[in-house]
């Protein structure tokens, strides 16, 4: 009965391993979304800056601001 037990241990600890290994594995996929997301939230308030700024510099332009 003991080679049965030891198989089951055996099963059971690959099993948990699996089971860590693929939770591990979404953290991770979890965690490169949420920078792809804070990546593009930055590139899109830079866009909107640069668009605020050029707006302003013609602006300043049609008016003679220099």
């Amino acid at each position: 009965m003991g080679f049965i037990d030891d198989a089951k241990d055996a099963a059971e600890t690959a099993a948990r391993k699996i089971k860590d290994g693929f939770e591990d594995t979404v953290d991770r996929i979890h965690d490169k979304v949420d920078e792809v997301k804070a990546d593009a939230e930055v590139k899109k308030a830079e866009a909107e800056r640069d668009s605020v700024e050029r707006r302003n510099e013609v602006k300043e332009e049609i008016r003679g601001d220099h």
